[in-house]
């Protein structure tokens, strides 16, 4: 077998790395305790269609432990409680047990808004939630925009999306758009109940406008999505260990995404900040981030 100058595999490597395209905009789509089970039972026709599109893994594995918080600062750190420190749903800037392993200025463990507005040039971004703890971990200063909706509701937050990505429709754009109400009708009901199923079902519903309303402004092709949960559930509740809980749905589409795929690459929650960092060509990220970019997503 011949062998390759060592040159000529640098540029092969550069070339095979820039080709990918690379994000203008990017939606997180973050619906809290979505079960595989649940994904897989639940009827959502516009998820559906959108995953035809992309890449689903339904074997992601949370971190531990499989609660709310430590999940999606998870998602959004590229870490795990180890490295950022919140190991519990009541978590605050003043009051943890863990101390972060890096921080920045204000006391924050770096996140990826963080990382996107000291390396993209004029990015914006969003934050969108209807769970009063959940931006507890998030240093503020990195976003453009932040709403709460009170009592599970969902419904303005996706319209101010949708209105924040067409204000800023000609500059890199990233919006975190999450719901907890799937999650409380889990605990309300036991995950798997017709309530739940139906909770998912209705979330789908509100996805297929957001949709619908990019395809018309012509902003949906060359925009990423990607769906991520927490956590899965058992009975009423979750926190252990069990697949129900731990093995969760996690998807992605747009450019460059392999279609119509089903991911079997080990993948899990830290792994999500990292992706939207490639994807936005960040490439400085913080020392303690251990999230990996799975290579089998790419095209």
């Amino acid at each position: 077998m011949k062998k390759i100058p060592l040159l000529l595999l640098v540029v092969i490597c550069f070339w095979s790395c820039e080709s990918r395209v690379r994000s203008h905009r990017l939606v997180v789509i973050g619906l809290d305790g979505l079960s595989v089970e649940g994904y897989q039972k639940a009827k959502h026709p516009h998820l559906d269609q959108l995953m035809a599109e992309g890449t689903l893994s339904l074997t992601t594995r949370s971190v531990m432990p499989s609660v709310t918080l430590p999940n999606w600062t998870s998602h959004l750190t590229a870490s795990g409680p180890e490295q950022h420190g919140v190991v519990s749903n009541d978590w605050k800037l003043d009051n943890y047990t863990l101390p972060p392993t890096e921080k920045d200025e204000d006391g924050y463990f770096p996140s990826v808004f963080k990382v996107l507005k000291e390396q993209v040039p004029e990015v914006k971004t969003a934050f969108y939630y209807n769970w009063g703890n959940l931006i507890n971990p998030i240093n503020q200063r990195y976003l453009d925009e932040v709403h709460f909706e009170e009592n599970d509701e969902y419904s303005v937050s996706y319209q101010k999306a949708l209105d924040f990505i067409v204000e800023h429709k000609e500059k890199p754009t990233f919006v975190f758009l999450y719901s907890v109400h799937t999650d409380h009708a889990g605990h309300k009901h036991k995950w798997m109940s017709t309530e739940y199923i139906s909770a998912i079902e209705e979330a789908d519903k509100a996805i297929g406008n957001l949709l619908q309303e990019l395809k018309a402004a012509g902003l949906y092709k060359d925009t990423h999505f990607m769906l991520i949960t927490d956590h899965g559930g058992i009975e009423h509740g979750h926190g252990g260990v069990s697949t129900n809980e731990m093995n969760i749905p996690w998807a992605i589409t747009g450019p460059g995404i392999q279609k119509g795929k089903l991911m079997t690459e080990p993948n899990n929650n830290p792994n999500t900040a990292k992706v939207i960092s490639w994807l936005f060509g960040c490439e400085e990220l913080p020392k303690s981030w251990v999230g990996e970019v799975p290579e089998s997503i790419f095209e």
